[in-house]
This record gives structure tokens, C-alpha cells and sequence, in this order.
């Protein structure tokens, strides 16, 4: 059986636990990429929470990979010491700090989710994709020249080569949800007509060739992971048995872990939303691809994550929204499974409330009188 709360190690990096935050975009820079003191103090909570991986949000590697203008970024040497803080303060409490280096290709120049549209023309710039289709009430990109192509591939190795500088431990490509690489994988959105288009071979080259250079440009002993939507929900979409196999070429190339999400790159898509909706295609790519792999989506009970794990369904579980509404989920979660010996991993100044909740887990609920500390 793997523990919630057993560690996990990929290459030379070892996560103390099996619970990782997942990204999740801020919408918070201000319009320059650099990490604010927003990001630092809503990342060090969750590694205050007790997660064993705490992952920054999709980074642009370049400008125009942004979804929004006041998205993180990676693309300039400048961004390097705003990110050093952040991985540091992860690290000093305890947590693995990793990145998600990102090119939002089609769906990029937004607003804010809460602000919702195009950016203003004062802040946004036309969007790039394989093809000039347009997702769903966004604007219509210009096709990629070759050039762009591989500058984009370069700028993903440069992110990676920052990424370490800043002290990131693990950099996970983003190649979900409908963002560029994603939008290349699928023939709904990708419908050139050259190398980089057409077969399966044509439609992965740009995520072959990205993840040769982020591994050239990474240091053997830090993992390196990959973010894909294992189907479109879409029929004629990109699906989990296309996964499975890019996943198997991935893992020959060094790919570390398997982040398997889904969907977000057709609007027509009829997701069967649920408690860990997204873990049988975990699973299909873990015993398909021979390679560990992620697991996310509506997972929110503790005894759900240890049966994802107990059933080798995935290697780690990765919490998102969960960890918004609780950043103490995972000592909570410690609690709840009568594992009180996890909870040594509570920074000291918070013990005296920690050890109360564990001993109240181990007495139905009815707190002890406890020593003062």
C-alpha cells in the first residue's frame, strides 16, 4: 500500500508526502510577470498547509504566452530573483517548490476570469496557435511560422534554464487544457498541413522537441514532469489511448511524472464531472506508459486520495480548488487517517493547534485537556 503521507522521490528530489498543490493562476503580476507578495504569501501557506510539492502557476515563456497580462512569467532574466523568493520560502518550510513553464498559444490577451473577455488593446497583443481557428469566443490567431515554432521551443528551454537558477526543483510543462502545446496535440485546433501538423508523428513533434530542450537545459538529478489532457471530451478530439502512447515516448526522453488532467480545448465538450472524474485516465497512462503519474480533479476527501493510491491508480495527488477553500488540508487529512505521526511535519509555532486536532482524530472527536507548550 503507498501512504498519503509515505514520500515520493523522482530522480534526486525527494516530496516528504503524496500531496502536491496544483497550479493555479493568480491573475495577480501587474502586467510586468514578476512575482508579487501575493504569490508569495498564497504558496508559502500551502507548504505552511503541510503539502509535499507546492507548484507555482503556468509561467510564460515568453510575453504573448501569457493568458492574461498579469500572469506570471519566466521569460526574461529579470523574473529570476522574484522567483528565487518564492522557491525559497517553499523550500524553507519544508516543500518540495516546482514550476509550470506555459504558452497559452490561442486562448491568450484575456482578462481576469472575474473580469471576464479580451484584454484591453492597451494591455493585449494577437495570439498565436498551429492553425488561426479561433477557440470559442476569442480572438482568431495568426498560424505559427516554423520560426515561431522553434522560438517557442527555445524560449521553453530558456524558462527551464531560469527555472533551476530560481531554485525550482521540479519544472512541469504545461501541454493542457487547451494552451498552445495542447492545441498542437489535437487535430480540432491543429490543421497544418507541414511537419507540424497532419499524423499523430506531425501533431506531437513541438512536444518531442520541447521536451528534449527542457531536459538539455535541466540538470540530471531534478525531475522533470509534462501537464496533458488525456482526451478533448470531443469526439474526433485528442484522446487517452493517443496519451498513453505520447506518454511512453515522453518517458524515453526523461519525462519524470505524468500530470494527467483533461479537456479545455473545445467548447463543445461534455465532461462527466465528478469525484476524481480525471483519475482513470491517471491510470490508463500509468499502466500504459509504465511511468508515474499525477492525479487531479474534485478530489477532496482524504480517504478518497488513499484510495486512489492504495489502488495504484496514480503515485501522487495533486488538489487545486480544495486547497483554496482549506490550505491545511493535508494536516487536516493527517488527522482524519489517525496518521498523528505525520503531523511532525506542522512548522513548531502552529504544534500546540495541531497535536490537539490529531489527538481528537485518535478520541472520536472528544478533545483531552492538553499541556500548555
Amino acid at each position: 500500500m503507498t501512504d498519503l503521507f509515505s514520500p515520493l522521490t523522482l530522480r534526486g528530489v525527494t516530496l516528504p508526502n503524496r500531496i502536491g498543490v496544483s497550479p493555479m493562476c493568480m491573475y495577480s503580476c501587474n502586467g510586468d510577470g514578476k512575482p508579487t507578495d501575493w504569490h508569495l504569501q498564497h504558496l508559502v501557506s500551502r507548504a505552511v498547509g503541510g503539502a509535499g510539492m507546492v507548484m507555482a502557476e503556468a509561467s510564460g515563456v515568453t510575453p504573448e504566452g501569457r493568458i492574461s497580462p498579469d500572469d506570471l512569467g519566466i521569460w526574461s532574466d529579470d523574473h529570476i530573483a522574484g522567483h528565487a523568493r518564492l522557491a525559497a520560502a517553499i523550500a524553507a518550510v519544508g516543500s518540495v517548490p516546482a514550476i509550470q513553464i506555459a504558452h497559452a498559444g490561442r486562448k491568450a490577451s484575456r482578462n481576469a476570469p472575474w473580469a471576464d473577455g479580451p484584454a484591453p488593446a492597451s494591455r493585449g497583443w494577437t495570439p498565436l496557435g498551429p492553425s488561426n481557428l479561433p477557440f470559442a469566443g476569442y480572438a482568431e490567431p495568426r498560424a505559427m511560422t516554423e520560426e515561431e515554432i522553434l522560438g517557442t521551443i527555445a524560449a521553453f528551454a530558456a524558462a527551464a534554464r531560469r527555472s533551476v537558477a530560481a531554485g525550482y526543483k521540479l519544472i512541469e510543462v504545461h501541454a493542457a487544457h487547451g494552451y498552445l502545446l495542447h492545441q498542437f496535440l489535437s487535430p480540432i485546433s491543429n490543421r497544418r498541413n507541414d511537419g507540424w501538423g497532419g499524423d499523430f508523428e506531425g501533431r506531437t513533434r513541438i512536444v518531442i522537441e520541447a521536451t528534449k530542450a527542457v531536459r538539455a537545459a535541466m540538470p540530471d538529478s531534478l525531475p522533470l514532469s509534462i501537464r496533458v489532457s488525456h482526451t478533448d471530451w470531443v469526439d474526433g478530439g485528442w484522446d487517452t489511448e493517443e496519451t498513453v502512447e505520447l506518454s511512453r515516448r515522453l518517458k524515453a526522453l526523461g519525462v519524470d511524472i505524468v500530470d494527467v488532467s483533461s479537456g479545455g480545448l473545445d467548447a463543445g465538450q461534455k465532461i462527466p464531472l465528478g469525484p476524481g472524474y480525471q483519475v482513470p485516465g491517471a491510470e490508463a497512462v500509468k499502466h500504459g506508459a509504465g511511468i508515474p503519474v499525477m492525479a487531479v480533479g474534485l478530489i477532496t476527501e482524504a480517504e478518497h486520495a488513499q484510495a486512489i493510491l492504495n489502488e495504484r491508480q496514480a503515485d501522487l495527488i495533486l488538489l487545486a480548488r480544495e486547497l483554496l477553500r482549506d490550505p491545511y488540508w493535508p494536516i487536516h487529512a493527517a488527522a482524519k487517517l489517525g496518521r498523528t505521526e505525520a503531523l511532525g511535519a506542522v512548522p513548531p509555532q502552529y504544534a500546540r493547534a495541531w497535536t490537539t486536532l490529531g489527538k481528537m482524530a485518535m478520541n472520536d472527536g472528544i478533545a483531552k485537556p492538553q499541556p500548555a507548550l
